[in-house]
């Protein structure tokens, strides 16, 4: 997991860098959208919204532009109808991509997803290839220096956690929880006062593919080139990469 770790944390931070020259704004309105056309537009009623609507106020993302995106989501003002849909392949080293899109236009944002893995010696596979090489989970990050391991345990697990990790070397403690058992252990952990550094619904390797110097550079780049895409939400991988080279990303 300490790949996984490493790399949420990257990304948590990249986040709050892009959403100051207002980049991770748009990509936050589409899934707040999506969240509100199909659970409707009240985050109390409407789990996946709710952690949409966390996560923009996160990145100090507007309330404006939050309302104008659930309304768009809910019909009450005019909007894209985006498609969510999910496509895999493989990146350097043999490493299993995941990559979770919303667009208004398939034939485009394949074309041009397939072109940024064979760009970054990676290649696109066929629906299934690679989706049973991951499970959905429940994903919280708690900094070390927030609260002890045998503390947090207690409490995660009390909460209903399936798992806790807290290796050594690595900043932040780890909880795994079923999906449907997440909003339960998150709420419950901030009732404690308890400051989470991330949580989110997200796909957590079953294995990783090991990756040294060259590999693991080709993979970052592969990474972040498909993050940076318009249409990307999410890119989920099972690289193990050195902290060494993950820290110079």
């Amino acid at each position: 997991m300490s790949g996984h770790s490493k790399w949420a944390g990257i990304k948590h931070k990249k986040a709050v860098v892009d959403a100051k020259k207002g980049k991770i704004f748009s990509k936050l309105s589409k899934e707040i959208s999506v969240a509100a056309r199909m659970g409707g537009g009240n985050p109390d009623m409407n789990p996946r919204l709710r952690l949409a609507v966390e996560k923009a106020k996160g990145v100090n993302m507007p309330s404006d532009n939050i309302r104008r995106a659930i309304m768009k989501g809910t019909g009450e003002l005019p909007g894209t109808n985006y498609e969510e849909t999910v496509y895999e392949g493989y990146g350097p080293g043999g490493v299993a991509v995941m990559i979770e899109v919303l667009t208004d236009n398939k034939n485009r944002t394949v074309g041009e997803i397939r072109h940024i893995m064979a760009r970054h010696n990676g290649n696109m596979g066929e629906a299934g290839c690679v989706a049973w090489m991951f499970d959905k989970k429940g994903y919280i990050l708690v900094d070390k220096k927030v609260i002890g391991e045998d503390e947090l345990m207690s409490l995660a697990l009390d909460a209903g956690a399936e798992d806790f990790r807290s290796d050594p070397g690595e900043e932040n403690h780890e909880i795994i929880t079923a999906p449907g058992e997440f909003n339960r252990v998150k709420e419950f952990l901030e009732q404690k006062n308890i400051l989470l550094t991330l949580a989110e619904i997200t796909m957590i390797p079953r294995s990783y593919v090991k990756l040294e110097a060259r590999d693991a550079e080709k993979m970052l780049k592969l990474m972040e080139a498909l993050e940076d895409h318009d249409d990307v939400q999410n890119v989920y991988a099972n690289f193990d990469i050195p902290d060494e080279i993950m820290a110079e990303s």
